[in-house]
């Protein structure tokens, strides 16, 4: 009796368990939820990024797992108990029904051949029961044999062959859709090659180091009069967004801190029907004269942070044209969000740590700078006249009061305050950050930009540095084929190993078509006519 007792309690502590690991998953599922609509709300150029909602789906990840397993321990626990105990049945998220486009493989299973009740056989089919599971081959390799036959003349003896077709690379030794997995796994999914040749060893396809890295530089070379046309097509914007970020490359004895620099073309937050676009340049340091030399035939607006090295392309008799300073909303907004951070200061409690001061003029700057943000969410996607009229009607008076209240905080401040130094960086730059009043066309933030660098900044864990200078030119390069894909919703690896296959016999005076945006439209009304 005392052990049925034991394995009674025992059960009910597995269920009680089951339930509580139940729990958490259901609130960390509404919490993604939330947020995810929440950011929908505030929409992509809000100052809580995609990061949060990885980390939140990374605990959801651990905590559905964990809920899996307590459950199915509760179900042995009951089971192994003699006395009855209320078991638990966890209520799973609703599964989204397979893509149609999936081919269906039909496995059958043999139907009985008499009545299991009194043992007939004059049986007749009712129906059907299907029940779909989703299975992933793995990955296949063959190769290739592209036979050229050779035939000679009976009367001259002249022997004839049709012309050897053309490969990417010398040799021809990979196919195109091999070189797109190469590219996009290095390039796009920050694998490094020697990882994949190693995964390739290990499928029973020994490919050297070098002779994969040989691949990539033909494909780099191949590839380089679509990379001309993304540039020019992103500088002909009239307005780019611009940033960088840090990438450490490997010297003499050493790691050096080089550059990632991107600009970014998006016409579609003032209702322009341009595809977007982004550019990306490699420097081995951060001096301003690479963004003067990437913009050095660029006239327009600048969408861009602080930086000195731009300063020089807002000289009013600047050639080919001027250049105008469009500031950033968000920059200027994220040092007063850091002293107005109610929520992690209780965090910072709860851990025991000692809490930051909290400004009550931070607070209110991060109030007044939300309100900007509410308006630019009414009127993202409309054209840039509309959004001019907008802005002077509603956020034009906003800005009028936040100037006062910000040269009559600042006077109430020392020079070394943080909250001064806040300010100032607003202040000097006042013009730049009001002229989104009388452009339609400029954004509140630099958003844009800052999310075309987010895979250089998570590739960065993965391959740990550049092994060169040119290493980082062929990375940027391609940052700015892949990057370009994905900002059109196009699939990168089918681009690229299409793009591959064509782009030798292709003209060029018509190497637009291949580009992400008319390869897109290509695909779709190839589609459509089928």
């Amino acid at each position: 009796m005392a052990r049925a007792e034991r394995a009674a309690a025992l059960a009910e502590l597995a269920v009680a368990k089951a339930k509580e690991a139940n729990d958490q998953a259901i609130i960390l599922r509404q919490k993604v939820y939330i947020e995810k609509l929440q950011r929908e709300l505030r929409g992509q150029k809000s100052e809580r990024t995609a990061r949060l909602i990885a980390q939140m789906e990374l605990m959801l990840e651990d905590a559905e797992a964990a809920a899996t397993e307590d459950e199915l321990a509760a179900e042995m626990a009951v089971a192994a108990a003699s006395i009855n105990v209320a078991g638990f049945v966890r209520k799973r998220p609703v599964k989204k029904p397979f893509p149609d486009h999936l081919p269906r493989e039909r496995v059958v299973v043999p139907g009985p051949i008499a009545c299991t009740c009194c043992g007939s056989d004059r049986l007749r089919k009712l129906g059907e029961d299907i029940t779909e599971t989703m299975e992933s081959i793995p990955r296949s390799w063959k190769v290739i044999q592209t036979v050229r036959e050779k035939f000679s003349c009976r009367d001259c003896e002249k022997i004839s062959q049709a012309p050897a077709p053309f490969h990417v690379i010398p040799r021809g030794w990979a196919g195109p859709s091999l070189l797109a997995m190469i590219l996009y796994d290095k390039f796009g999914q920050h694998i490094p090659l020697n990882r994949q040749v190693e995964r390739f060893a290990l499928e029973g396809v020994p490919i050297s180091l070098s002779t994969a890295a040989d691949a990539i530089g033909s494909c780099c070379h191949a590839l380089d009069p679509l990379l001309r046309r993304i540039e020019a097509h992103t500088f002909a914007a009239e307005r780019v967004h611009g940033d960088d970020t840090t990438v450490p490359v490997l010297a003499a004895g050493k790691t050096d801190t080089g550059r990632i620099w991107t600009y970014v073309r998006d016409d579609a937050p003032f209702g322009g029907t341009a595809p977007p676009s982004a550019m990306f340049y490699y420097s081995r340091d951060r001096t301003g004269e690479h963004p003067q030399a990437h913009l050095a035939n660029y006239s327009g607006i600048l969408q861009a942070d602080a930086y000195g090295g731009y300063t020089k392309l807002y000289l009013p008799d600047r050639s080919p044209g001027p250049i105008y300073e469009a500031a950033c909303w968000a920059h200027a907004r994220r040092p007063f969000f850091i002293m107005a951070d109610l929520e992690a200061n209780a965090r910072r409690k709860a851990k025991g740590q000692r809490p930051a001061v909290i400004s009550p003029i931070a607070i209110e700057m991060v109030r007044r700078i939300d309100a900007l943000f509410e308006i630019e969410r009414q009127v993202n996607g409309q054209t840039a006249d509309e959004r001019k009229t907008t802005r002077q009607q509603h956020s034009k008076p906003l800005i009028s009061d936040m100037e006062l209240w910000v040269r009559e905080q600042r006077a109430k401040l020392s020079r070394d305050n943080d909250l001064a130094k806040a300010f100032d960086y607003m202040l000097n730059r006042w013009a730049s950050f009001t002229r989104f009043l009388t452009d339609g066309r400029i954004c509140l933030s630099n958003n844009c930009a800052e999310r075309s660098l987010r895979g250089i900044a998570l590739g960065r864990r993965a391959w740990l540095f550049a092994g060169s200078d040119r290493g980082g030119q062929r990375a940027a390069a391609m940052y700015s084929l892949i990057v370009t894909a994905k900002m059109n919703h196009v699939d990168p690896h089918a681009w690229l190993a299409d793009v591959l296959a064509r782009i030798a016999d292709h003209p060029a005076s018509r190497i637009d078509e291949l580009l992400p945006w008319s390869w897109k439209a290509e695909k779709a009304a190839i589609a459509a006519a089928a």
